[in-house]
């Protein structure tokens, strides 16, 4: 039924939109000789938005009846993959099952299985970026601008967290199309939160100007978007106002990246935190990796690999943007 291309050695694919635009095209064999496995190449996959079912059908076949295809991540098509292929895989995790996505594929013997790796990616990033207790400490608001695989990762890593003083009071989320809203929302409904959530249907840059404005001092404002990489443009204008000591997350580490830019442009006058999405690209693939491998990537394994990735590519921001004031006092405030 499908075409499947016998690999000649161990290969883990890239299943994105502009996959060969990426770093990891050439971070991952570096990767692989630290890891000791130099057999194992990458292979991008390069797929429109919310393709044709069929051809991640497809995709999803290679992986699963070529003995030589070890896996995948997922970028881009991670609810849309799922959607079209969920009767392929002989297992989910519960983040995949909870979230309609998988970032990561991975086979168990002849099993194959499907991973929804971003609530653990995007939890590490946040406690790096925020660190222990900081909306008690600042009682803020989180802003997701987009309603995707990623803002729904962020809302589980929010809902989970034990310490209250880790848990924002207010999410306020804001996507251009109703469906992933309202999935959202009945997502949400199912779990016991004591977090306030509002979903906003709105596809005009100059409304979220206007949600910022309202946003307490201290507040998270996150592109999640694809806004600046994977689409033109940003989902707030050059004129809106971040949140006063606040912070802006682009998820994005390569592109037109223009709410990062916007974000760079009042980082002091707003006394504004600004991390762009490197810190997010390193432990989303570093997890996927160590699953497809079946080994553990952390602690000071992690940390060789994030400098080698660092040796050979330019993140949009060589550190972390941290008002003058503030650099002694931020938890992660540069990157090693």
């Amino acid at each position: 039924m499908y075409n499947i291309e016998t690999q000649s050695q161990p290969t883990m694919y890239f299943i994105g939109v502009s996959t060969s635009q990426s770093s990891i095209m050439r971070v991952f064999p570096l990767w692989m000789k630290e890891l000791g496995r130099p057999e194992v190449r990458l292979q991008g996959v390069d797929l429109k938005l919310h393709d044709e079912p069929e051809r991640y059908r497809r995709a999803v076949a290679q992986i699963k009846y070529d003995p030589l295809s070890l896996g995948a991540l997922v970028t881009s098509h991670k609810i849309s993959l799922l959607e079209a292929a969920r009767d392929m895989f002989d297992y989910l995790d519960p983040h995949a099952a909870a979230c309609g996505e998988v970032s990561s594929i991975s086979k168990n013997g002849a099993a194959l299985e499907g991973h929804a790796m971003d609530p653990i990616t995007a939890g590490l990033s946040l406690d790096s970026l925020l660190g222990a207790g900081y909306f008690g400490q600042n009682k803020a608001d989180v802003l997701c601008l987009g309603a995707g695989g990623a803002t729904t990762a962020i809302v589980l890593h929010f809902v989970h967290k034990p310490d209250a003083a880790d848990r924002p009071r207010r999410i306020v989320i804001v996507n251009r199309s109703a469906g992933r809203l309202e999935t959202l929302r009945k997502m949400v409904a199912a779990m016991k939160t004591d977090i306030e959530f509002e979903y906003r249907l709105n596809a005009i840059p100059e409304v979220n100007d206007q949600l910022m404005a309202t946003l307490p001092p201290g507040s998270l404002v996150i592109n999640g978007t694809g806004m600046g990489k994977d689409l033109p443009g940003s989902p707030v204008t050059a004129a809106g106002l971040f949140p006063l000591n606040g912070v802006a997350w682009e998820l994005n580490y390569r592109g037109e990246l223009a709410f990062l830019r916007y974000a760079l442009a009042q980082h002091e006058s707003r006394g504004l935190v600004v991390e762009d999405g490197w810190l997010y690209f390193l432990y989303g693939w570093t997890q996927v990796i160590a699953q497809v491998l079946k080994t553990r990537i952390e602690g000071p394994l992690f940390d060789r690999l994030a400098s080698i990735a660092s040796a050979i590519c330019s993140p949009a921001l060589p550190e972390r943007a941290v008002p003058e004031r503030l650099r002694s006092l931020t938890p992660g405030s540069h990157r090693k």
